[in-house]
């Protein structure tokens, strides 16, 4: 392996988004590597790629073609070779990775609960009535108008900084963002606080952190295998499996957790109607090998309980 180490003569080449929670968890990665390999910061290079999903904030999510936003450049410059690796929010990945990909290195996750934000409220409980909450995420707006009907719910775009200003101006007096970017960016002191995942599920994979690489390239394979998070593994396996079966996109408000709790993984789940009219939530428990296939059955559970029509849009 000590000669197939990136070196600052050939180093390391990292795709990430340029914005500044995706450049932190870029550099997590690489922080990850040279400790893990006693190499120096100039033996990696971090390349910042533009993708659709930053370049179009004025338009929801599902109008602009979904998860693919955030990836697509990305995975186009580690198929042509321009880039190594590529470090991905988890929660914004497609359950399918294009041919020629692989996506099998996580880091420790990071707290996977929703944060509360707003200047003038003190917690979701306390929101009067009608208030307008802004928030770009189909599955948060659902649960929300699931468990406050009353409150008007609006789109709201952008990265965490973008966001803050949009509540400061007065475009909504609440949003929501996740613990974890707030904890990497050092701005914890932004949230009001968690809510708790008894009170509104995460997203799918929130706050994790995968590495995509080639999958014809053994060398990166054997770097990345050194930093990955074998629980996290198991956790994903289990929850992108059930996304998986649900046919999960941004057009779809699915949430869901697992936990390890021993040799057994606890995977709870829940689907909504889009606006917020209905949900239709689960769980299941099994051993950890098993991951995978607890997702997938919590699906088709789910799947199952759902009347004809339960995700359309009309």
């Amino acid at each position: 392996m000590s000669d197939d180490l990136p070196h600052p003569a050939r180093p390391l080449k990292i795709g990430t988004r340029g914005s500044p929670l995706a450049l932190w968890q870029a550099h997590e990665v690489r922080r990850c590597l040279m400790a893990a390999f006693a190499l120096p910061e100039d033996a990696f290079e971090i390349c910042v790629i533009k993708v659709l999903g930053d370049q179009i904030l004025d338009k929801a999510l599902k109008d602009i073609g979904g998860k693919g936003l955030f990836t697509r450049e990305i995975e186009e410059a580690l198929l042509a070779g321009g880039i190594d690796i590529a470090v991905h929010s988890m929660k914004d990945m497609p359950t399918i990775q294009p041919e020629g990909l692989v996506l099998d290195c996580y880091l420790a996750r990071e707290d996977v609960r929703d944060a509360f934000v707003s200047p003038t409220v003190a917690t979701l409980g306390d929101l009067p009535l009608g208030a307008v909450v802004g928030s770009s995420s189909l599955r948060r707006r659902a649960q929300l108008g699931l468990r406050r009907p009353d409150l008007k719910l609006v789109e709201f775009r952008g990265n965490v900084q973008t966001r803050m200003k949009k509540l400061e101006d007065g475009v909504a007096v609440a949003t929501f963002l996740a613990m974890a970017g707030l904890n990497r960016l050092g701005m914890t002191h932004m949230a009001r606080g968690p809510v708790e995942v008894t009170e509104m599920l995460p997203a799918v994979a929130q706050g994790a952190i995968g590495v995509e690489r080639r999958a014809d390239d053994a060398r990166v394979a054997g770097l990345l295998a050194a930093i990955h998070d074998g629980p996290t593994g198991v956790r994903l396996a289990a929850e992108r499996g059930y996304l998986a079966t649900l046919d999960g996109s941004c057009e779809t408000p699915i949430a869901g957790l697992a936990l390890i709790e021993g040799d057994q993984l606890w995977l709870r789940g829940e689907i909504l109607r889009p606006d917020g009219s209905e949900a239709i939530e689960g769980e299941r428990r099994g051993a950890v090998t098993d991951a995978a296939e607890i997702g997938r059955a919590l699906a088709d559970e789910l799947l199952s309980r759902a009347p004809r029509g339960f995700f359309a849009w009309h």
